[in-house]
């Protein structure tokens, strides 16, 4: 099958689509987008989370036919061409990438989260972010990197 639809804001296409491909698949193997990552392919882990119409989902889940003719916006997607987001510069600054395996999908959950409520609690970060698993911290400097990026974005005039 042929799909079609908006990947970080520039149209694609892609053929032979399998019916049972997930749209990880697509994304990483096909369109050479390998910033979501596999990791458990049952919507465990959201090390594979990406915006599907501007709603944050595990890609492992997601048939690459459900995406035709939809929105799909990766961690790619989220830096201005050489500008990284502002969530991508707090967890740089914070250290709070480490293997980087987790940090994708904790990346785009983290955006949504600051783009729907700028000002998070820190019980609001940490339900926001309980469906990304990290095998390699303890998440407090993911956590910093959140509040840090929220920070941030509310002193900006």
């Amino acid at each position: 099958m042929r799909v079609s639809f908006i990947v970080n804001g520039a149209e694609q296409t892609v053929d032979e689509v399998w019916e049972g491909e997930s749209l990880l698949y697509v994304l990483r193997e096909r369109m050479g987008l390998p910033g979501s990552k596999n990791a458990c392919e049952q919507g465990e882990c959201g090390s594979c989370t990406v915006y599907l119409d501007g709603t944050p989902v595990c890609a492992c889940l997601v048939a690459a036919g459900q995406a035709d003719g939809r929105e799909v916006r990766t961690v790619e997607g989220l830096a201005d061409g050489d500008r990284l987001d502002p969530i991508q510069e707090a967890f740089v600054e914070a250290g709070a990438v480490q293997c980087g395996f987790c940090t994708p999908g904790l990346l785009v959950q983290a955006h949504d989260l600051i783009e729907r409520r700028p000002e998070p609690s820190d019980a609001e970060i940490r339900e926001a972010l309980a469906g990304n698993l990290c095998r390699c911290t303890g998440y407090e400097k993911i956590l910093e990197a959140v509040r840090l990026a929220a920070a941030r974005r509310a002193a900006a005039p």
